[in-house]
């Protein structure tokens, strides 16, 4: 298996890949908004290549923190995906890793993530709540949690408020 950057030439089969692991449409239609907006970054979506065919994709892009009326970028990792004839096979975790790498090298303090608390909090997310750092809308506290890029004493109280998710997360 082998993990890259997306091109253009991958964007049928990232959508075929959010299609067939959610059953629906919905991810593979906000991962399109979010590749046709200002909050994409190319070299934050990553897909697992396997005998040549496309069975994985993660998407990091940023959101915004707002903190008494101010505004800061953060990323978010959403949504990830793999086909379901590959799960349970490593390659969501691959993708993970690889993703935090990548987003390491970027200038985002934080990563925010609603997902799985199981899966995600291998790779050192924690409850965003513990941070002073809110859901725009109701979930489980231990689902919605956040994984720091940067030492946590460089942001003081900076990086607490509500996260606000683009237009582009918005159902099609």
């Amino acid at each position: 298996m082998t993990i890259r950057s997306a091109t253009p030439f991958d964007d049928a089969a990232i959508a075929a890949v959010h299609q067939q692991a959610f059953a629906r449409p919905n991810e593979a239609r906000v991962v399109e908004r979010i590749r046709q907006s200002e909050r994409y970054l190319p070299t934050l979506s990553l897909v697992a290549e396997q005998d040549g065919a496309i069975v994985g994709h993660i998407l990091f892009s940023l959101i915004d923190l707002v903190n008494n009326e101010i505004v800061l970028p953060v990323l978010g990792l959403a949504p990830l995906a793999v086909h379901p004839g590959w799960q349970h096979q490593g390659i969501g975790s691959a993708l993970v890793l690889a993703g935090l790498t990548s987003a390491a090298a970027t200038d985002a303090p934080l990563i925010v993530v609603l997902g799985h608390p199981s899966f995600y909090q291998r790779f050192g997310f924690e409850p965003a709540s513990q941070f002073g750092i809110t859901a725009p809308f109701p979930v489980p506290d231990e689902a919605f949690m956040v994984k720091w890029l940067k030492p946590q004493q460089d942001s003081g109280d900076r990086y607490q408020g509500r996260v606000i998710y683009p237009a582009a997360f918005q159902e099609v």
